[in-house]
C-alpha cells in the first residue's frame, strides 16, 4: 500500500508551508496518522511534529450533452497536513 499518493501544490498549500512549515498531501483512504508520519518523515528525512487528516467528499458534476445531461461524482479522497519541527522543510520542486 502506497501511503502518500501525491503532495497538494496549490497556493493555499505553499502559503501554510512558507509560513508554518505545515504540507498537505492525499494519502490512502485507509491510512492513519502514525503510518502518514513514518511515511513522511523516510521519505523526506524530516522530523513531523503533528499530522491532521480529514476526508474531503466528492463533489456532483453536471455536464449537457446530445442525449441531455449526465450527472456523476467526482471520488473522495483523505487529505493529510503535516506539521514539520521548527526550522525543516521539504523542497518538492527539487528533482523537476
Amino acid at each position: 500500500m502506497e501511503i502518500l499518493k501525491r503532495p497538494i501544490l496549490t497556493e493555499k498549500a505553499a502559503a501554510l508551508g512558507e509560513k508554518i512549515s505545515r504540507y498537505a498531501f492525499v494519502v490512502d483512504t485507509n491510512a492513519n496518522k502514525i503510518q502518514i508520519r513514518t511515511a513522511v518523515e523516510t521519505m523526506y528525512g524530516v522530523t513531523v511534529e503533528a499530522v491532521n487528516t480529514m476526508v474531503v467528499a466528492g463533489k456532483t458534476r453536471m455536464r449537457g450533452t446530445k442525449s441531455g445531461f449526465t450527472v456523476g461524482r467526482t471520488n473522495r479522497y483523505k487529505k493529510a497536513v503535516v506539521t514539520l519541527a521548527k526550522g525543516e522543510t521539504i523542497d518538492f520542486y527539487s528533482n523537476i
